[in-house]
Protein backbone atom coordinates (compact mmCIF):
# COMPACT_ATOMS: atom_id res chain seq x y z
CA UNK A 1 0.00 0.00 0.00
CA UNK A 2 1.30 3.40 -0.66
CA UNK A 3 0.52 4.87 2.14
CA UNK A 4 2.48 2.00 4.38
CA UNK A 5 5.65 2.67 1.63
CA UNK A 6 5.60 6.02 2.53
CA UNK A 7 5.80 5.68 6.55
CA UNK A 8 1.98 7.15 6.78
CA UNK A 9 0.59 3.83 8.33
CA UNK A 10 1.88 0.88 9.86
CA UNK A 11 0.40 -2.35 9.93
CA UNK A 12 -1.49 -1.33 13.36
CA UNK A 13 -2.59 2.03 12.35
CA UNK A 14 -1.26 5.25 11.68
CA UNK A 15 2.16 6.02 12.11
CA UNK A 16 3.34 9.49 14.15
CA UNK A 17 4.06 10.93 10.92
CA UNK A 18 1.13 9.80 9.33
CA UNK A 19 -0.91 11.29 12.23
CA UNK A 20 0.82 14.37 12.24
CA UNK A 21 0.15 15.04 8.22
CA UNK A 22 -3.41 14.00 8.57
CA UNK A 23 -3.95 16.75 11.68
CA UNK A 24 -1.77 19.30 9.24
CA UNK A 25 -3.83 18.64 6.30
CA UNK A 26 -7.42 18.58 8.68
CA UNK A 27 -7.20 22.53 8.64
CA UNK A 28 -7.19 23.32 4.95
CA UNK A 29 -9.86 20.70 3.82
CA UNK A 30 -12.09 22.06 6.90
CA UNK A 31 -12.19 25.45 5.85
CA UNK A 32 -12.56 24.39 2.19
CA UNK A 33 -15.88 22.49 3.08
CA UNK A 34 -17.25 25.20 5.67
CA UNK A 35 -16.31 27.93 3.68
CA UNK A 36 -16.64 27.25 0.13
CA UNK A 37 -18.16 23.83 -0.84
CA UNK A 38 -21.35 24.51 1.95
CA UNK A 39 -22.34 27.81 1.08
CA UNK A 40 -22.00 26.62 -3.28
CA UNK A 41 -23.39 23.22 -2.88
CA UNK A 42 -25.88 25.36 -0.52
CA UNK A 43 -27.17 27.93 -3.19
CA UNK A 44 -27.32 25.12 -6.09
CA UNK A 45 -29.50 23.12 -3.93
CA UNK A 46 -31.75 26.36 -3.09
CA UNK A 47 -32.09 26.75 -7.08
CA UNK A 48 -32.79 22.92 -7.68
CA UNK A 49 -35.51 23.50 -5.55
CA UNK A 50 -37.18 25.75 -6.68
CA UNK A 51 -37.66 25.11 -9.88
CA UNK A 52 -36.85 26.24 -13.31
CA UNK A 53 -33.21 24.76 -13.66
CA UNK A 54 -34.02 22.91 -16.56
CA UNK A 55 -36.04 25.62 -18.25
CA UNK A 56 -32.35 27.88 -17.42
CA UNK A 57 -30.40 25.53 -19.23
CA UNK A 58 -32.69 24.68 -22.53
CA UNK A 59 -33.18 28.73 -23.17
CA UNK A 60 -31.03 29.81 -25.69
CA UNK A 61 -30.52 32.66 -23.86
CA UNK A 62 -28.18 30.80 -21.48
CA UNK A 63 -25.56 29.74 -24.20
CA UNK A 64 -25.58 32.59 -25.94
CA UNK A 65 -24.26 33.96 -22.52
CA UNK A 66 -22.20 31.00 -22.36
CA UNK A 67 -20.51 31.62 -25.59
CA UNK A 68 -19.99 35.14 -24.99
CA UNK A 69 -18.38 34.09 -21.83
CA UNK A 70 -16.14 31.39 -23.49
CA UNK A 71 -15.09 33.74 -26.63
CA UNK A 72 -14.19 36.46 -25.06
CA UNK A 73 -11.94 34.56 -22.65
CA UNK A 74 -10.76 32.73 -25.30
CA UNK A 75 -10.13 36.30 -27.21
CA UNK A 76 -8.32 37.85 -24.08
CA UNK A 77 -6.34 34.03 -23.18
CA UNK A 78 -4.72 34.69 -27.13
CA UNK A 79 -4.13 38.37 -26.68
CA UNK A 80 -2.42 37.29 -23.44
CA UNK A 81 -0.56 34.41 -24.45
CA UNK A 82 1.08 36.53 -27.89
CA UNK A 83 1.71 39.85 -25.70
CA UNK A 84 3.31 37.73 -22.82
CA UNK A 85 5.81 35.45 -24.94
CA UNK A 86 8.12 38.39 -25.60
CA UNK A 87 8.15 39.34 -22.10
CA UNK A 88 8.94 36.47 -20.91
CA UNK A 89 11.88 36.30 -23.73
CA UNK A 90 13.25 38.89 -22.48
CA UNK A 91 13.02 37.83 -18.63
CA UNK A 92 14.27 34.72 -19.36
CA UNK A 93 16.85 35.01 -21.91
CA UNK A 94 17.89 38.29 -22.11
CA UNK A 95 20.85 40.00 -19.89
CA UNK A 96 20.58 44.09 -20.52
CA UNK A 97 20.16 46.12 -17.85
CA UNK A 98 16.34 47.12 -16.99
CA UNK A 99 15.28 43.71 -17.19
CA UNK A 100 14.81 43.54 -13.43
CA UNK A 101 12.51 46.88 -14.04
CA UNK A 102 10.75 44.84 -16.71
CA UNK A 103 9.88 41.68 -14.30
CA UNK A 104 8.63 44.13 -11.72
CA UNK A 105 6.25 46.29 -13.85
CA UNK A 106 4.84 43.41 -15.54
CA UNK A 107 3.35 41.95 -12.10
CA UNK A 108 1.66 45.12 -11.11
CA UNK A 109 -1.61 44.88 -13.62
CA UNK A 110 -1.98 41.24 -12.55
CA UNK A 111 -2.77 42.67 -8.90
CA UNK A 112 -4.50 45.67 -9.64
CA UNK A 113 -8.28 45.98 -8.46
CA UNK A 114 -10.50 45.14 -11.43
CA UNK A 115 -12.53 47.62 -10.55
CA UNK A 116 -9.01 49.84 -10.97
CA UNK A 117 -8.62 48.49 -14.42
CA UNK A 118 -12.07 48.84 -15.68
CA UNK A 119 -12.30 52.53 -14.59
CA UNK A 120 -8.39 52.93 -16.49
CA UNK A 121 -9.82 51.39 -19.46
CA UNK A 122 -12.59 53.77 -19.62
CA UNK A 123 -10.17 56.43 -19.73
CA UNK A 124 -9.72 55.51 -22.93
CA UNK A 125 -12.76 53.99 -23.93
CA UNK A 126 -15.76 55.91 -22.18
CA UNK A 127 -18.47 53.98 -24.00
CA UNK A 128 -16.89 50.33 -23.23
CA UNK A 129 -17.91 47.67 -25.19
CA UNK A 130 -16.52 44.01 -26.05
CA UNK A 131 -12.92 45.20 -27.54
CA UNK A 132 -11.94 47.23 -24.55
CA UNK A 133 -13.37 44.29 -22.45
CA UNK A 134 -11.32 41.62 -24.19
CA UNK A 135 -8.23 44.09 -24.08
CA UNK A 136 -8.71 44.54 -20.16
CA UNK A 137 -8.70 40.93 -19.69
CA UNK A 138 -5.85 40.20 -21.34
CA UNK A 139 -4.02 43.08 -19.58
CA UNK A 140 -4.32 41.96 -16.53
CA UNK A 141 -2.97 38.26 -17.30
CA UNK A 142 0.39 39.11 -19.77
CA UNK A 143 2.28 38.53 -16.08
CA UNK A 144 0.92 35.26 -15.83
CA UNK A 145 2.16 34.15 -18.89
CA UNK A 146 5.27 35.62 -18.67
CA UNK A 147 6.20 34.68 -15.31
CA UNK A 148 5.20 31.34 -15.98
CA UNK A 149 6.44 30.90 -19.39
CA UNK A 150 9.34 33.00 -18.48
CA UNK A 151 10.34 30.42 -15.42
CA UNK A 152 10.83 27.11 -17.84
CA UNK A 153 12.26 29.13 -20.57
CA UNK A 154 15.52 30.09 -18.13
CA UNK A 155 15.70 26.47 -17.37
CA UNK A 156 15.78 24.90 -21.08
CA UNK A 157 19.24 24.05 -22.30
CA UNK A 158 19.92 26.57 -24.74
CA UNK A 159 22.59 23.81 -26.46
CA UNK A 160 19.71 22.29 -28.25
CA UNK A 161 18.85 24.96 -30.32
CA UNK A 162 22.44 26.39 -31.06
CA UNK A 163 23.24 23.07 -32.58
CA UNK A 164 19.82 23.01 -34.73
CA UNK A 165 21.24 26.46 -35.99
CA UNK A 166 24.76 24.79 -35.86
CA UNK A 167 23.15 22.41 -38.66
CA UNK A 168 21.44 25.18 -41.05
CA UNK A 169 18.23 25.69 -38.96
CA UNK A 170 17.32 29.36 -39.44
CA UNK A 171 16.34 30.96 -35.85
CA UNK A 172 12.71 30.85 -36.62
CA UNK A 173 13.41 26.87 -37.38
CA UNK A 174 15.12 26.20 -34.45
CA UNK A 175 12.65 28.22 -32.26
CA UNK A 176 9.87 26.19 -33.82
CA UNK A 177 11.30 22.99 -33.78
CA UNK A 178 13.28 22.65 -30.75
CA UNK A 179 12.58 25.50 -28.09
CA UNK A 180 8.50 26.21 -28.63
CA UNK A 181 7.69 21.90 -27.96
CA UNK A 182 9.99 22.16 -24.56
CA UNK A 183 7.37 25.51 -23.81
CA UNK A 184 4.38 23.89 -24.98
CA UNK A 185 3.78 22.72 -21.38
CA UNK A 186 4.35 26.02 -19.60
CA UNK A 187 2.15 27.92 -22.79
CA UNK A 188 -0.50 25.65 -22.32
CA UNK A 189 -0.50 26.02 -18.20
CA UNK A 190 -0.43 29.65 -18.49
CA UNK A 191 -3.20 29.44 -21.06
CA UNK A 192 -5.44 27.60 -18.82
CA UNK A 193 -5.25 29.58 -16.25
CA UNK A 194 -5.54 32.95 -17.89
CA UNK A 195 -8.51 31.47 -19.50
CA UNK A 196 -10.10 30.88 -16.15
CA UNK A 197 -9.19 34.08 -14.76
CA UNK A 198 -10.53 35.62 -17.75
CA UNK A 199 -14.18 33.36 -17.64
CA UNK A 200 -14.81 34.42 -14.16
CA UNK A 201 -14.03 38.15 -14.83
CA UNK A 202 -16.26 40.62 -12.76
CA UNK A 203 -15.45 44.33 -12.01
CA UNK A 204 -14.07 44.61 -15.36
CA UNK A 205 -17.14 42.95 -17.36
CA UNK A 206 -19.24 45.01 -14.84
CA UNK A 207 -17.59 48.44 -15.90
CA UNK A 208 -17.02 47.58 -19.28
CA UNK A 209 -19.15 45.38 -20.56
CA UNK A 210 -22.75 47.20 -18.79
CA UNK A 211 -26.16 46.05 -19.77
CA UNK A 212 -25.02 45.19 -22.70
CA UNK A 213 -22.34 42.66 -22.64
CA UNK A 214 -22.87 40.09 -19.65
CA UNK A 215 -20.85 36.79 -19.21
CA UNK A 216 -22.12 34.15 -17.35
CA UNK A 217 -20.42 35.92 -13.72
CA UNK A 218 -22.34 39.07 -14.29
CA UNK A 219 -25.65 37.32 -14.96
CA UNK A 220 -25.23 35.50 -11.99
CA UNK A 221 -24.77 38.46 -9.96
CA UNK A 222 -27.95 39.91 -11.80
CA UNK A 223 -29.93 37.21 -11.09
CA UNK A 224 -29.13 36.48 -7.51
CA UNK A 225 -28.83 40.44 -6.58
CA UNK A 226 -31.70 41.69 -8.90
CA UNK A 227 -33.87 38.72 -9.36
CA UNK A 228 -33.52 36.89 -6.78
CA UNK A 229 -33.78 34.21 -9.85
CA UNK A 230 -32.00 31.51 -7.48
CA UNK A 231 -33.01 28.36 -9.77
CA UNK A 232 -31.44 30.46 -12.70
CA UNK A 233 -28.26 31.54 -10.98
CA UNK A 234 -27.68 27.60 -9.86
CA UNK A 235 -28.25 26.81 -13.62
CA UNK A 236 -25.38 29.29 -14.88
CA UNK A 237 -23.28 28.34 -11.74
CA UNK A 238 -23.73 24.76 -13.08
CA UNK A 239 -22.55 25.63 -16.67
CA UNK A 240 -19.54 28.21 -14.99
CA UNK A 241 -18.64 25.32 -12.74
CA UNK A 242 -18.25 22.39 -15.88
CA UNK A 243 -15.93 25.06 -17.46
CA UNK A 244 -14.07 25.69 -14.45
CA UNK A 245 -13.58 22.08 -14.10
CA UNK A 246 -12.18 21.84 -17.58
CA UNK A 247 -9.62 24.46 -17.33
CA UNK A 248 -8.42 23.32 -14.20
CA UNK A 249 -7.83 19.96 -15.23
CA UNK A 250 -6.10 21.24 -18.66
CA UNK A 251 -4.19 23.62 -16.27
CA UNK A 252 -2.65 20.61 -14.10
CA UNK A 253 -2.06 18.39 -16.55
CA UNK A 254 0.08 20.64 -18.32
CA UNK A 255 1.74 21.63 -14.92
CA UNK A 256 2.56 18.28 -14.51
CA UNK A 257 4.28 18.48 -18.16
CA UNK A 258 6.09 21.49 -17.07
CA UNK A 259 7.97 20.33 -13.89
CA UNK A 260 8.84 17.42 -15.48
CA UNK A 261 10.56 19.38 -18.46
CA UNK A 262 12.13 21.36 -16.06
CA UNK A 263 13.82 18.47 -14.36
CA UNK A 264 14.95 16.90 -17.03
CA UNK A 265 16.29 20.54 -18.85
CA UNK A 266 18.06 22.59 -15.92
CA UNK A 267 20.87 23.72 -15.07
CA UNK A 268 22.26 26.10 -17.87
CA UNK A 269 21.56 30.00 -17.59
CA UNK A 270 21.26 31.12 -21.26
CA UNK A 271 20.77 34.57 -20.16
CA UNK A 272 22.90 36.93 -22.79
CA UNK A 273 23.03 39.87 -24.74
CA UNK A 274 20.55 39.76 -28.06
CA UNK A 275 22.25 39.55 -31.37
CA UNK A 276 20.70 40.12 -34.78
CA UNK A 277 17.07 39.27 -35.00
CA UNK A 278 16.81 38.75 -31.60
CA UNK A 279 16.35 42.65 -30.72
CA UNK A 280 13.43 42.36 -32.26
CA UNK A 281 11.66 40.65 -29.42
CA UNK A 282 13.28 42.75 -27.43
CA UNK A 283 11.36 45.55 -28.90
CA UNK A 284 8.31 43.78 -29.53
CA UNK A 285 8.61 43.08 -25.53
CA UNK A 286 9.33 46.84 -24.65
CA UNK A 287 6.03 48.03 -26.63
CA UNK A 288 3.74 45.13 -25.04
CA UNK A 289 5.33 46.69 -21.54
CA UNK A 290 4.83 50.26 -23.17
CA UNK A 291 1.15 49.22 -23.84
CA UNK A 292 0.47 47.81 -20.35
CA UNK A 293 1.64 51.16 -18.49
CA UNK A 294 -0.88 53.37 -20.84
CA UNK A 295 -3.72 52.79 -19.11
CA UNK A 296 -2.34 53.16 -15.60
CA UNK A 297 -0.90 56.80 -16.80
CA UNK A 298 -4.06 57.50 -18.10
CA UNK A 299 -5.81 56.85 -14.87
CA UNK A 300 -3.67 58.65 -12.71
CA UNK A 301 -3.82 61.85 -15.12
CA UNK A 302 -7.39 61.58 -15.00
CA UNK A 303 -7.38 61.82 -11.41
CA UNK A 304 -5.84 65.01 -11.23
CA UNK A 305 -7.98 66.23 -14.18
CA UNK A 306 -11.09 68.30 -13.84
CA UNK A 307 -13.39 70.49 -16.20
CA UNK A 308 -11.18 73.40 -14.91
CA UNK A 309 -7.57 72.04 -15.61
CA UNK A 310 -5.41 70.45 -12.77
CA UNK A 311 -6.75 69.89 -9.13
CA UNK A 312 -6.46 67.55 -6.35
CA UNK A 313 -10.31 68.11 -5.60
CA UNK A 314 -10.81 64.33 -5.75
CA UNK A 315 -8.28 63.43 -3.03
CA UNK A 316 -9.60 66.17 -0.91
CA UNK A 317 -13.28 65.16 -1.35
CA UNK A 318 -11.96 61.53 0.19
CA UNK A 319 -12.78 63.43 3.36
CA UNK A 320 -16.36 63.43 2.78
CA UNK A 321 -19.18 61.33 1.74
CA UNK A 322 -19.42 62.43 -2.01
CA UNK A 323 -22.36 64.30 -3.17
CA UNK A 324 -25.78 64.23 -1.21
CA UNK A 325 -24.07 61.33 0.99
CA UNK A 326 -23.29 58.58 -1.79
CA UNK A 327 -21.34 56.74 0.65
CA UNK A 328 -22.11 56.46 4.41
CA UNK A 329 -18.61 56.66 5.34
CA UNK A 330 -16.06 58.65 4.35
CA UNK A 331 -13.50 57.78 1.80
CA UNK A 332 -10.37 57.32 4.20
CA UNK A 333 -12.98 55.81 6.55
CA UNK A 334 -13.49 53.10 3.51
CA UNK A 335 -9.87 52.78 2.71
CA UNK A 336 -9.38 52.01 6.34
CA UNK A 337 -11.88 49.10 6.23
CA UNK A 338 -9.72 47.75 3.46
CA UNK A 339 -6.65 47.77 4.79
CA UNK A 340 -8.06 45.79 8.37
CA UNK A 341 -9.70 43.44 5.82
CA UNK A 342 -6.92 42.94 3.64
CA UNK A 343 -4.99 42.24 7.38
CA UNK A 344 -7.08 39.75 8.54
CA UNK A 345 -7.53 37.50 4.99
CA UNK A 346 -4.07 37.60 4.31
CA UNK A 347 -3.39 35.93 7.84
CA UNK A 348 -5.90 33.39 7.38
CA UNK A 349 -4.93 32.71 3.77
CA UNK A 350 -1.12 31.88 4.59
CA UNK A 351 -2.17 29.81 7.47
CA UNK A 352 -4.50 27.91 5.33
CA UNK A 353 -1.97 27.81 2.53
CA UNK A 354 1.36 27.23 3.84
CA UNK A 355 0.00 24.17 5.92
CA UNK A 356 -1.87 22.69 2.27
CA UNK A 357 1.47 23.60 0.57
CA UNK A 358 3.64 21.32 3.04
CA UNK A 359 0.88 18.50 2.89
CA UNK A 360 0.87 18.57 -0.63
CA UNK A 361 4.73 18.12 -0.48
CA UNK A 362 4.75 15.36 1.49
CA UNK A 363 2.10 13.46 -0.66
CA UNK A 364 4.06 14.61 -3.59
CA UNK A 365 7.27 12.89 -2.05
CA UNK A 366 5.72 9.86 -0.89
CA UNK A 367 6.11 6.28 -3.07
CA UNK A 368 2.99 4.94 -4.87
CA UNK A 369 -0.38 6.16 -6.98
CA UNK A 370 -2.07 6.72 -4.30
CA UNK A 371 -0.46 9.15 -2.31
CA UNK A 372 0.30 11.57 -5.08
CA UNK A 373 -3.54 10.60 -6.49
CA UNK A 374 -4.64 12.12 -3.13
CA UNK A 375 -2.28 15.20 -3.27
CA UNK A 376 -3.07 16.19 -7.12
CA UNK A 377 -6.69 15.93 -5.50
CA UNK A 378 -6.23 18.32 -2.79
CA UNK A 379 -3.95 19.88 -5.51
CA UNK A 380 -7.25 21.40 -7.70
CA UNK A 381 -9.58 21.35 -4.89
CA UNK A 382 -7.65 24.39 -3.75
CA UNK A 383 -7.87 25.99 -6.77
CA UNK A 384 -11.53 25.70 -7.32
CA UNK A 385 -12.33 28.90 -5.23
CA UNK A 386 -11.05 30.81 -8.16
CA UNK A 387 -12.93 29.76 -10.69
CA UNK A 388 -17.05 29.62 -8.63
CA UNK A 389 -19.09 32.51 -9.10
CA UNK A 390 -17.80 35.06 -6.22
CA UNK A 391 -21.84 36.09 -6.37
CA UNK A 392 -22.21 32.19 -5.69
CA UNK A 393 -20.32 32.24 -2.45
CA UNK A 394 -21.13 34.69 -1.20
CA UNK A 395 -24.67 34.77 -1.09
CA UNK A 396 -24.23 31.13 0.04
CA UNK A 397 -22.80 32.76 3.02
CA UNK A 398 -25.78 34.56 3.31
CA UNK A 399 -28.20 31.17 3.77
CA UNK A 400 -25.76 29.05 5.86
CA UNK A 401 -23.78 30.49 7.95
CA UNK A 402 -26.07 31.25 10.46
CA UNK A 403 -25.86 27.58 11.63
CA UNK A 404 -22.34 27.97 12.59
CA UNK A 405 -21.63 29.57 16.15
CA UNK A 406 -22.14 33.45 16.31
CA UNK A 407 -23.78 33.76 13.60
CA UNK A 408 -20.73 35.15 11.00
CA UNK A 409 -23.42 36.43 8.63
CA UNK A 410 -22.99 39.98 11.25
CA UNK A 411 -19.44 39.20 11.70
CA UNK A 412 -16.87 41.78 10.92
CA UNK A 413 -14.92 38.68 9.40
CA UNK A 414 -17.22 37.81 6.80
CA UNK A 415 -15.69 39.98 3.69
CA UNK A 416 -12.10 38.42 4.81
CA UNK A 417 -12.91 35.28 4.60
CA UNK A 418 -14.55 35.64 1.56
CA UNK A 419 -11.11 37.34 0.09
CA UNK A 420 -8.68 34.47 1.70
CA UNK A 421 -10.44 32.21 -0.60
CA UNK A 422 -9.32 34.22 -3.44
CA UNK A 423 -5.73 34.37 -1.88
CA UNK A 424 -5.20 30.76 -0.51
CA UNK A 425 -5.12 29.24 -4.26
CA UNK A 426 -2.55 32.40 -5.39
CA UNK A 427 -0.64 31.59 -1.91
CA UNK A 428 -0.38 27.74 -2.96
CA UNK A 429 0.66 28.44 -6.64
CA UNK A 430 3.58 30.29 -5.00
CA UNK A 431 5.14 28.33 -2.25
CA UNK A 432 4.38 24.94 -3.29
CA UNK A 433 7.01 25.13 -6.17
CA UNK A 434 9.30 26.53 -3.58
CA UNK A 435 8.86 24.26 -0.88
CA UNK A 436 9.20 21.15 -3.59
CA UNK A 437 12.52 22.74 -4.56
CA UNK A 438 13.96 22.31 -1.11
CA UNK A 439 16.38 19.41 -1.28
CA UNK A 440 15.47 16.35 0.20
CA UNK A 441 18.38 15.51 0.88
CA UNK A 442 19.55 18.31 3.89
CA UNK A 443 15.78 17.31 5.37
CA UNK A 444 16.93 13.44 5.40
CA UNK A 445 20.01 14.38 6.91
CA UNK A 446 18.81 16.43 9.46
CA UNK A 447 15.82 13.70 10.60
CA UNK A 448 19.05 11.00 10.76
CA UNK A 449 20.69 13.17 13.30
CA UNK A 450 17.62 13.06 15.51
CA UNK A 451 15.52 16.45 14.40
CA UNK A 452 12.01 16.17 14.74
CA UNK A 453 9.93 16.79 12.06
CA UNK A 454 9.04 20.45 13.62
CA UNK A 455 12.48 21.04 13.97
CA UNK A 456 13.63 19.78 10.13
CA UNK A 457 10.67 22.76 8.81
CA UNK A 458 11.99 24.90 11.58
CA UNK A 459 16.16 24.61 10.64
CA UNK A 460 15.58 23.67 6.68
CA UNK A 461 12.35 24.21 5.14
CA UNK A 462 12.00 27.82 6.83
CA UNK A 463 14.87 29.20 6.45
CA UNK A 464 15.41 28.29 2.64
CA UNK A 465 11.64 29.58 2.29
CA UNK A 466 11.08 32.57 4.34
CA UNK A 467 11.82 34.74 1.29
CA UNK A 468 9.43 33.10 -1.01
CA UNK A 469 6.54 33.26 2.56
CA UNK A 470 7.32 37.10 2.71
CA UNK A 471 6.12 37.80 -1.01
CA UNK A 472 3.39 35.81 -1.48
CA UNK A 473 1.98 37.08 2.33
CA UNK A 474 2.23 40.85 0.54
CA UNK A 475 1.07 39.40 -2.62
CA UNK A 476 -1.77 37.87 -1.53
CA UNK A 477 -2.34 41.28 0.65
CA UNK A 478 -2.58 43.42 -2.40
CA UNK A 479 -4.92 40.91 -4.26
CA UNK A 480 -7.39 41.55 -1.08
CA UNK A 481 -6.51 44.71 -1.24
CA UNK A 482 -8.58 45.24 -4.45
CA UNK A 483 -10.86 42.50 -4.03
CA UNK A 484 -14.27 43.54 -5.39
CA UNK A 485 -16.41 40.16 -6.75
CA UNK A 486 -17.25 38.73 -2.78
CA UNK A 487 -16.91 41.82 -1.26
CA UNK A 488 -19.03 44.19 -3.31
CA UNK A 489 -22.28 41.82 -2.27
CA UNK A 490 -20.91 40.91 1.63
CA UNK A 491 -19.51 44.64 2.91
CA UNK A 492 -21.90 46.24 5.09
CA UNK A 493 -23.04 49.89 3.54
CA UNK A 494 -21.73 51.52 6.74
CA UNK A 495 -18.29 49.52 6.75
CA UNK A 496 -17.43 49.02 2.63
CA UNK A 497 -14.20 48.38 1.55
CA UNK A 498 -12.55 51.11 -0.79
CA UNK A 499 -13.31 49.22 -4.12
CA UNK A 500 -17.24 49.46 -3.14
CA UNK A 501 -16.90 52.73 -2.21
CA UNK A 502 -15.45 53.30 -5.70
CA UNK A 503 -18.47 51.21 -7.40
CA UNK A 504 -20.87 53.06 -5.05
CA UNK A 505 -19.69 56.23 -6.27
CA UNK A 506 -19.60 55.49 -10.45
CA UNK A 507 -23.82 54.55 -9.66
CA UNK A 508 -24.32 57.68 -8.79
CA UNK A 509 -24.07 61.08 -10.96
CA UNK A 510 -22.24 64.16 -10.12
CA UNK A 511 -18.97 65.46 -10.76
CA UNK A 512 -17.21 65.01 -7.60
CA UNK A 513 -18.21 61.58 -7.37
CA UNK A 514 -16.31 60.81 -10.34
CA UNK A 515 -13.29 62.66 -8.79
CA UNK A 516 -13.67 60.70 -5.66
CA UNK A 517 -13.69 57.50 -7.74
CA UNK A 518 -10.24 58.31 -9.78
CA UNK A 519 -8.69 59.70 -6.97
CA UNK A 520 -9.82 56.59 -4.49
CA UNK A 521 -8.39 54.26 -7.81
CA UNK A 522 -5.21 56.47 -8.35
CA UNK A 523 -4.53 55.51 -4.60
CA UNK A 524 -5.30 52.05 -4.92
CA UNK A 525 -3.11 51.86 -7.52
CA UNK A 526 0.25 53.38 -5.58
CA UNK A 527 -0.04 51.27 -2.73
CA UNK A 528 -0.29 48.22 -5.27
CA UNK A 529 2.52 49.61 -7.58
CA UNK A 530 4.38 50.02 -3.94
CA UNK A 531 3.99 46.79 -2.68
CA UNK A 532 4.53 45.09 -5.91
CA UNK A 533 7.86 46.52 -5.93
CA UNK A 534 8.90 45.59 -2.58
CA UNK A 535 7.50 42.45 -2.79
CA UNK A 536 9.56 41.55 -6.21
CA UNK A 537 12.58 43.07 -4.77
CA UNK A 538 12.30 40.72 -1.68
CA UNK A 539 11.50 37.78 -3.18
CA UNK A 540 13.97 38.11 -6.08
CA UNK A 541 17.25 35.76 -5.63
CA UNK A 542 19.88 37.02 -8.56
CA UNK A 543 17.37 38.58 -10.42
CA UNK A 544 15.13 35.31 -10.59
CA UNK A 545 12.11 34.93 -8.96
CA UNK A 546 11.79 33.41 -5.63
CA UNK A 547 8.03 33.18 -5.44
CA UNK A 548 7.00 30.16 -7.19
CA UNK A 549 4.82 30.00 -10.25
CA UNK A 550 4.34 34.13 -9.97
Amino acid sequence: MALARAGLISRTGWTARGAGLALLGVLPIAFLVVFFAWPVVAIVGRGFTAGGVGTVLGDAQTWRLAGFTVASAAASTVIAVVAGLPVAYLLARVRLPGVGLVRTLVLVPFVLPTVVVGLAFRTIWPDGGVFPLVLANAFFNVAVVARTVGGLWSQVDTRTADAARALGASPWRAFRSVTLPALAPAISSAAAVVFLFCATSFGVVLILGGPRYRTLETEIYLRTVDLLDLSGAAALSLVQFAAVVAALVAGAVARRRRESVARVRSGVDGARRPRGGEWWVVGAAVAVVVLLLTPIVSLLVQSVSTPDGWSLAGFRALTGTGVSGTLQVTGWEAAMNSLRAATDATLLAMTIGVLASVVLVALRRAPGRLARGMGETMDAALMLPLGVSAVTVGFGYLVTLDALPGDLRTSPLLVPLAQALVIIPLVVRMVLPVLRAVDVRLRQAAATLGASPARVWREIDLPLTLRSLVAAAGFGYVVALGEFGATSFLARPDAPTLPVAIAGLLSRPGELNNQMAYAACALLMIVTVLAVVLIDRFGAVRGRSAVGEF
